[in-house]
């Protein structure tokens, strides 16, 4: 029997297409989620192979938490934008998540210098299984004195955060609340979704430094900001651990 013919694109294609892509990034700009997911779908069920519905898709499907199907839409991605800042930056944030030390190494080495790549290193080296602990703390030492870092509330806050771990790595429990504190000033500036992941950060810090009780409400709140975020997933997994 021969196979039935590949499916070619229609007219109205060339035109829903865009719309479709311009719909779910406008989604996922604005932080709903459930909405870019649906339009998203469809699109990646019939043009799973166009590599730039492969990378929108990766992204929503990090931001709502699944970082596995993320990873993979990443990886399939990079074939053909292995300089492309979000996609490294997907791939790194999505192994960092997983607990894939060792790939997001990998994956970083793609962008090595760009301070999204490096604050989504720190985070895998300082808090992911495999990390490398004391070059988690010394990226976010040198994170520190880059120009790019003061350009966006969202990198301050994230570094901020990050700065509470390594002080929860040496028992400074002054420190980590000083850090947590720093980063909640910018807070209400950032959307819930950031919210959430820099709760799941702060939760991660009070655990480490021996805070469970304060942990264990951190990680509550976090779920609480964006309850479809990767920020919401991974404190909701960090919280069953605290048991």
């Amino acid at each position: 029997m021969d196979k039935p013919p590949v499916p070619r694109a229609s007219v109205s294609d060339i035109w829903r297409v865009p719309v479709a892509v311009w719909r779910a990034r406008k989604a996922l700009d604005r932080g709903d989620l459930d909405a870019a997911r649906t339009v998203v779908a469809p699109l990646l069920g019939a043009f799973g192979t166009v590599t730039f519905v492969r990378k929108l898709a990766a992204e929503i499907l990090y931001a709502s938490g699944d970082p596995l199907s993320a990873a993979a839409l990443f990886e399939q991605a990079a074939k053909r934008l292995a300089s492309d800042r979000t996609v490294v930056v997907g791939l790194v944030a999505s192994y960092a998540a997983l607990n894939r030390a060792g790939d997001a190494r990998r994956s970083a080495a793609l962008f090595p210098d760009h301070v999204d790549v490096r604050l989504a290193l720190a985070w895998a080296e300082l808090v992911a299984l495999g990390g490398n602990r004391d070059r988690g703390a010394a990226l976010v030492t040198s994170i520190a004195s880059d120009p790019e870092l003061v350009r966006s509330p969202e990198r301050v806050a994230m570094h901020q955060a990050l700065e509470a771990v390594v002080a929860a790595r040496s028992g400074d429990c002054d420190g980590v609340r000083a850090k947590l504190r720093a980063a909640e000033v910018g807070a209400p500036k950032l959307r819930a979704g950031d919210r959430a992941f820099l709760g799941y950060l702060g939760g991660v810090a009070l655990r480490e430094v021996g805070l469970i009780d304060d942990a264990r409400a951190t990680f509550a709140l976090a779920m609480d900001a964006s309850p479809e975020s990767i920020g919401a997933a991974l404190a909701r997994r960090e919280r069953a651990n605290l048991g």
